[in-house]
């Protein structure tokens, strides 16, 4: 498996932001994942907090890239899903993230929604990964 993480010279510094512009991958297995919310198993109250939330999710995110036998660097590409995305709540959604890749994250895709499946959710977490 090989990915490459490229931030061309003649495209906005993405480096700089904590993003990659373009992934490449080699691999015999592609991962998809639906997307990860603030859910957990045991049936635990959603935290109202969004970083918290987006916590959370990432850790889902975690779980189910350890079930496939890859983790974080094996990820190519997420999307992140935040209802009622502003500057603000950018930064809230991101620290999590940002923190789970521990250095540059391949590409990631930041999308404001109006809602998601369950009106006490703000944030929903989607990867694509190879191995």
């Amino acid at each position: 498996m090989s990915i490459e993480k490229i931030n061309p010279d003649n495209m906005p510094d993405a480096g700089a932001m904590g993003y990659t512009q373009v992934t490449t991958a080699t691999g015999s297995q592609m991962i998809f994942m639906s997307g990860q919310v603030a859910w957990s198993r045991n049936g635990d109250p959603i935290p109202e907090a969004l970083k918290d939330q987006s916590a959370i999710a990432v850790e889902n995110v975690r779980k189910g890239l350890e079930a496939a036998g890859a983790g974080p660097d094996n990820i190519t590409a997420m999307r992140v899903y935040v209802v009622g995305l502003t500057e603000e709540n950018s930064a809230q959604a991101a620290g999590p993230v940002m923190k789970f890749f521990g250095g540059q994250a391949p590409c990631v895709t930041m999308i404001g929604v109006s809602s998601l499946a369950s009106p006490d959710l703000k944030i929903e977490i989607e990867v694509m990964a190879v191995k």
